[in-house]
């Protein structure tokens, strides 16, 4: 990351108030120490990237000030300042670890040349830091994206095609299905890899927090802004930015989005500067953001912007064949994660964990297994290590049901029967489908304390849908 904030310590107060004036109109956020104790006050309350010291101040000294430096941040760049121009002050300086070290008087420019300096050997470092953690990353990628059933092989064409472009994608599936790690997976094969790649969870994070954690605050914006904050399209600069579960972002803010796309700049909270963007957009939702459009939740125009190339990630019980190769992939890296002897199911266990429906997908069998790693002494794995875990049951109806059921199809029978010559369509199905959804939605809800989250999970539907279906059929939600 580029320098931001800067301490500049000098007991001369004309020497501060020129320097201050000059960082602070390139933009820097910077303040002021008139002595070494106070230089040492602010350098322990705030995360400097840069400190500018004379090397003579009242009490203590600038390379005294270095040396308590040096303890408390290896990070901090430091330069020295002195009047007094000799090999013995400029040797003693860099040798207690300063960055650098410049003599009274001299020219401003000098100090941008130092600052162009760190800013271009930081962007190096980071690179570097960046590179390795992405290779590392995607080496491990090759290992999690598990799967060969033909909706993943079309996933995996689908990746192949558009990571060398820069076209924006929409990854579109269930929670807990693996749509990070198909971003991830886009940008790793694309041309920026080795620059950031930047992750954000849009409904995760308060509306009133999420506009300042995209875009960055100006100090002053607002009260509690006492500095100047770099957004996440800033700290994505060059890589990619992922907006994961974007169909939960506020309507204003999807306009900026929007505008981030159109014009690739952004502006932070507070601030008047266009500062320019280039950011690669992967956006993932579990909604359907067509729905979301048509109820005027969700920006039409923003929606046609990031559906360019959707992927669809089908749900764990969709894709039951790739079962068998995630368990055997999660029971080894569970093992090694918590140093255990590696463990395997039995045949029966496979069975049983193949049949199960997972609502959560893969992030709920992944959890299954660690849970059944930890507390299973044994190295196999039988049915009774995941008692949470029951055959699917098939709900039958009694006869006195059946009986409601048939009653009810012949009433709606012979309304069709007799109106036929002057009606266009009849309503059995959704008439017999409302009387099986209200009761079992009212059961599943009232057993969950009105827990929506929960009943959703339990029906094996996405919340917003059983908030449409409570709505639609007018359920009555006690609030306990």
């Amino acid at each position: 990351m580029p320098i931001n904030r800067i301490l500049v310590a000098d007991d001369e107060e004309s020497m501060r108030w020129v320097l201050s004036k000059a960082l602070r109109k390139k933009g820097f956020s910077v303040d002021l120490a008139r002595d070494g104790s106070e230089a040492l006050r602010l350098l322990k309350e705030n995360p400097y990237e840069m400190a500018i010291i004379d090397i003579k101040m009242p009490g203590i000294t600038g390379l005294e000030l270095l040396d308590r430096v040096r303890e408390l941040r290896q990070d901090l760049l430091v330069v020295i300042m002195t009047a007094e121009a000799s090999m013995k002050n400029a040797v003693e300086a860099m040798k207690r670890g300063a960055y650098d070290y410049i003599t009274k008087p001299f020219d401003l420019d000098v100090i941008d040349a130092i600052i162009e300096k760190v800013n271009r050997a930081r962007e190096m470092t980071t690179q570097v830091t960046i590179l390795k953690e992405e290779l590392k990353d995607r080496y491990q990628l090759e290992k999690n994206i598990i799967g060969n059933s033909t909706v993943m092989r079309e996933v995996y064409k689908t990746i192949g095609k558009v990571a060398p472009s820069d076209i924006t994608v929409l990854v579109e599936g269930e929670s807990g299905t693996g749509k990070e790690l198909v971003a991830r997976a886009i940008h790793f094969n694309s041309r920026r890899i080795g620059k950031p790649f930047v992750a954000i969870n849009c409904a995760a994070i308060p509306k009133d927090l999420l506009e300042s954690e995209l875009f960055g605050v100006e100090k002053g914006a607002f009260t509690g802004a006492v500095e100047r904050k770099v957004g996440k399209f800033e700290q994505a600069n060059g890589g990619s930015i992922f907006l994961d579960e974007i169909g939960d972002m506020p309507l204003d803010l999807q306009s900026k989005i929007l505008r981030v796309l159109q014009e690739k700049e952004v502006t932070r909270t507070g601030g008047n500067q266009n500062i320019p963007v280039d950011v690669r957009i992967i956006a993932a939702t579990n909604q359907n953001l067509e729905e979301r459009v048509r109820d005027k939740l969700f920006r039409e125009d923003l929606f046609y912007r990031l559906n360019v190339v959707p992927i669809h990630l089908a749900p764990l019980r969709e894709r039951r064949e790739d079962i068998p190769l995630l368990v055997d992939y999660f029971l080894k890296k569970s093992c090694a994660e918590l140093d255990l002897p590696l463990r395997r199911c039995s045949s029966e266990t496979l069975r049983l964990l193949s049949k199960h429906a997972w609502p959560g997908n893969i992030r709920e069998l992944e959890n299954t297994i660690k849970r059944a790693v930890i507390l299973c002494p044994d190295p196999l794995l039988t049915e009774a290590d995941f008692p949470t875990l029951t055959a699917p049951r098939i709900v039958t109806v009694t006869a006195v049901e059946e009986r409601s059921l048939e009653s009810l199809v012949d009433m709606k029978l012979r309304e069709c029967f007799a109106h036929m010559d002057r009606m266009e369509t009849g309503d059995i199905y959704s008439v017999v489908l409302q009387q099986v959804e209200r009761p079992l939605i009212s059961f599943v809800l009232e057993k969950t304390r009105s827990n929506q989250v929960k009943a959703a999970d339990i029906l094996g539907i996405n919340r917003n849908t059983l908030r449409k279906k409570i709505q639609e059929l007018g359920i009555e939600v006690k609030k306990e």
